[in-house]
């Protein structure tokens, strides 16, 4: 943020009467801060956040389309190559109703928490906080730190916290219980034609979401089959299946090559698969030379 700029901020949140609130409280608290826009759904919020390049944001954890942390994740991933190269990351703030596992969650990492309905002295605390935070990247902007190097030192960290706190979400449910075990599948079914064809799950080498679809890539072929690659990856073996992508699970002991290409884009190869799969940078920290 140049230091002549006021500071600006995206809200993220579907229910209209709580961005209102949340809307009218900032500008009490900072009224130097400006809203550049207010969406009620996860998608908009990624594109939105690209498209405009707030300062701050302040992303809802449920919400239409995508939760608040998978849209953050998403919008990690889209900043490396297509979002603006000479602003770092916005400073992160989650919305959510469901304190039980998320405070201690967020209460262990950088990122900040409001709960809801927004109470005003927590929220100043937070706003108290985002100016420091801005106003140190400021500092370090006019000290001529190569904006290059701090932005993706500050995009690291966001996502070494997304890391921590997405963990801390799968295990719980959302209203913020431990979710149970569900048995580990060892079978798809999927359909091909008018046959319900049985495959292994010993077969499988990668899981990929596509559209509206889940492709499931073995050495012999592809299916396609309609169960949300979220729902798989409650019934998968975390130590057998390694998520490199929001979209993509591969087999660990499938993995032949990891490149980097001249785009700086990390690729990996599996065995038996002509296809390259795209490594984000949420997941790159699983293959570092030992």
């Amino acid at each position: 943020m140049n230091p002549t700029q006021a500071p600006t901020a995206l809200l993220a949140e579907d229910e209209p009467l709580l961005a209102a609130a949340l809307q009218a409280e900032l500008a009490r608290l900072w009224p130097e801060l400006v809203v550049l826009a207010c969406v009620g759904d996860g998608n908009s919020a990624v594109t939105q956040s690209l498209a405009l390049a707030p300062d701050v944001l302040f992303f809802d954890i449920r919400m239409p389309g995508q939760s608040g942390i998978d849209a953050a994740l998403a919008l990690a991933d889209a900043w490396i190559t297509t979002g603006p190269q000479a602003k770092p990351f916005p400073a992160l703030v989650f919305v959510t109703a469901y304190d039980q596992y998320a405070v201690a969650a967020f209460e262990a990492q950088a990122i900040d928490y409001v709960l809801k309905p927004v109470k005003p002295d927590r929220l100043q605390k937070t706003v108290s906080k985002l100016q420091l935070t801005l106003t140190s990247r400021a500092q370090a902007a006019t000290k001529s730190i190569a904006s290059t190097s701090s932005g993706d030192l500050l995009l690291d960290d966001t996502l070494a916290q997304l890391r921590h706190l997405l963990g801390a979400a799968q295990s719980t449910s959302p209203t913020g219980t431990p979710t149970t075990a569900v048995p580990l599948l060892t079978v798809i079914q999927a359909s091909v034609g008018n046959t319900i064809r049985m495959v292994p799950i010993a077969d499988v080498l990668c899981f990929e979401a596509a559209d509206k679809y889940v492709r499931v890539l073995t050495t012999e072929r592809e299916y396609l089959i309609r169960t949300p690659l979220k729902e798989l990856q409650e019934q998968l073996d975390t130590q057998v299946f390694w998520q490199i992508h929001r979209g993509t699970v591969v087999r660990a002991q499938a993995i032949e090559s990891i490149t980097r290409d001249e785009a700086g884009k990390t690729l990996l190869r599996l065995h038996g698969l002509q296809e390259k799969f795209v490594v984000s940078r949420l997941y790159s920290h699983l293959f570092k030379a030992m």
